[in-house]
């Protein structure tokens, strides 16, 4: 539904906003949000659509800064088709009321890098899919002992620092995060000069203790992928990574947790939670079979197995991946904290929105800001629609 005049009113709902639900109006314009008392005293000019919305909830649209790929679909395998990937799913992530994401790379070899990484481009959300905020690179400049599910032949020390990525990526224009293991030799350089190029960089799959961890925070990184997975696990006199929760560096270390009932337990989301809540970040770290059955998948060169939602290497007991969007593990993770639906709506959306340096435009209900939003049932938190630029993109049938 898009206003002739480009002004469009939501009413008879309830929306976040500044960490509340309140019931109150929502106005949009040309893709943002506005203040309707200036529309109406200083404009002095009516909505030319009005929409009374039936009790729905409002909220900001999702933003999911770590995904493999889904409905068949694998971002660091499928070469030849990668724009067409893309878009589809870009499309399907609609109806989960994700606005926004990071597509996902995996380590791959140099020639998969030179063929997918220039056709992921940053692209605008709009009917045919949600924004592609830039590329997530996770790997291969991570540790051998964290590998997880990443091929153990394609990983890579950056002992050159950022010249050693540029070499193994190509250009980095259509990248937005970079994840690395801080301990490798040269990762520190890279690490102060992605983030002087405005790269949000992410410490993972990694073995470094907790002083390394801190000098990555101190070069430059400011996040932690997919926490408690493929790092040490905490002990009591060096906590590695896990430590950076409870850590005494100047920024806000945020963190991506997979909140799928799979991958963390419930008491570990707690743990997580009450440690350090400003930089809890939802991340459904969905691969290929994601929206899709059991059966046999790949991310990257690795083949997957899939039974009953859990995703295994195949031949092996290694987690890859979920196969959960991101409104589904916002479901799990309120239902495991007992957290507040405030707050659990907004580790999908503003703290990803704050991790990347986006937060003056996405990830809130402000005046001024885009107007991505999600509509969820109240009680279920099912999502009736979705809403890219005050455009709707997805209406529940």
């Amino acid at each position: 539904m898009k206003a002739r005049n480009g002004l469009t009113r939501f009413f008879n709902c309830f929306i976040l906003r500044e960490s509340q639900i309140i019931k109150e109006e929502l106005w949009i314009r040309d893709g943002k949000i506005v203040n309707p008392e200036e529309v109406f005293y200083v404009e002095q000019v009516e909505a030319d659509i009005s929409v009374d919305c039936g009790g729905i909830l409002i909220a900001p649209g999702f933003i999911d800064i770590q995904i493999n790929g889904g409905w068949g679909v694998d971002f660091s395998y499928d070469s030849e088709n990668v724009e067409e990937g893309i878009q589809k799913v870009a499309k399907e992530l609609l109806s989960h009321g994700v606005t926004s994401f990071c597509p996902t790379m995996v380590t791959s070899d140099k020639d998969k890098y030179s063929k997918i990484l220039p056709k992921i481009q940053k692209k605008q959300g709009n009917k045919s899919g949600a924004t592609v905020l830039g590329v997530h690179l996770e790997g291969p400049f991570i540790s051998l002992a964290r590998k997880g599910a990443h091929t153990p032949e394609l990983i890579k020390n950056p002992e050159k620092g950022f010249d050693s990525l540029i070499e193994m990526y190509g250009s980095l224009d259509n990248v937005i995060i970079v994840t690395l293991a801080p301990e490798l030799p040269g990762a520190l350089n890279a690490i102060k000069l992605l983030s002087e190029k405005g790269i949000t960089v992410a410490l993972g799959h990694s073995e470094a203790d907790l002083s390394q961890a801190e000098e990555g925070v101190r070069q430059g990184a400011n996040m932690i992928t997919h926490l408690f997975n493929a790092m040490l696990p905490f002990h009591h006199r060096d906590p590695g990574l896990v430590g950076l929760l409870a850590s005494t560096t100047k920024k806000q270390v945020y963190f991506g947790i997979i909140s799928d009932g799979i991958h963390t337990h419930p008491a570990a989301l707690r743990i997580a939670c009450r440690t350090n809540r400003e930089g809890l970040i939802l991340i459904s770290d969905a691969f290929a079979a994601q929206g899709l059955p059991d059966g046999a998948y790949r991310i990257g060169p690795q083949a997957v197995s899939v039974e009953n939602g859990w995703a295994y290497i195949a031949g092996t007991k290694t987690l890859c991946g979920s196969t959960m969007a991101l409104d589904r593990c916002v479901k799990i993770f309120k239902e495991a904290t007992e957290c507040t639906l405030e707050y659990a709506l907004e580790t999908a959306s503003l703290h990803p929105a704050r991790a990347l340096g986006i937060d003056n435009r996405k990830g809130k209900l402000n005046y001024g800001f885009d107007a991505d939003l999600v509509f969820l049932d109240l009680k279920t938190l099912k999502v009736m629609s979705t809403w890219i630029a005050g455009e709707c993109v997805f209406r529940h049938a």
